[in-house]
């Protein structure tokens, strides 16, 4: 029982040593990076940089939230191509398909599952409308109000 406890307490400790050695080595790249650099600071370095252009106008501008979307779908799809390698590896492996051929014919109709699915929420993205760069027409929400309209346009006007 004590040997057990030894091996795993020394799997730990190299563990361990690991994580402290890679904090030390990236403090002391820091800090040698620090006293051996040297620091002329002038306007022209500290200002925002714009590939070469000079900036222009604040740098805090809002971005389209599509490229956010665009992003996500981009994403799902690499992460889809991630989960299809183990089944790649099982059709690589012709003696693991010899031993016992179910596994051969589950991971056919796992990968048809999984990109189906995934293909079934493209479409549903895309019917929806969420794929579209440019919107068509912009839905305008209405409210059942009493108030007439041009009250409000008169009350934005004076904000």
């Amino acid at each position: 029982m004590e040997s057990s406890l030894g091996q795993v307490s020394g799997e730990y400790g190299v563990a361990l040593l690991f994580l402290v050695g890679g904090i030390i080595f990236v403090i002391g790249g820091l800090l040698a990076s620090k006293l051996l650099s040297p620091s002329r600071p002038n306007p022209e370095k500290n200002s925002t940089y714009e590939c070469g252009e000079d900036p222009v106008g604040n740098a805090r501008i809002q971005l389209n939230s599509r490229f956010y979307v665009a992003a996500l779908i981009f994403l799902i799809f690499d992460v889809e191509v991630v989960f299809l390698f183990p089944w790649a590896t099982v059709f690589a492996a012709p003696d693991l398909i010899q031993e016992a051929p179910a596994w051969g014919w589950f991971a056919l109709i796992e990968v048809f599952a999984f990109a189906g699915i995934l293909l079934l929420g493209l479409a549903y993205v895309w019917v929806k409308g969420d794929l579209d760069w440019i919107k068509p027409k912009p839905v305008v929400p209405t409210s059942p109000s009493k108030v007439p309209a041009s009250l409000y346009e008169g009350f934005n006007q004076e904000q």
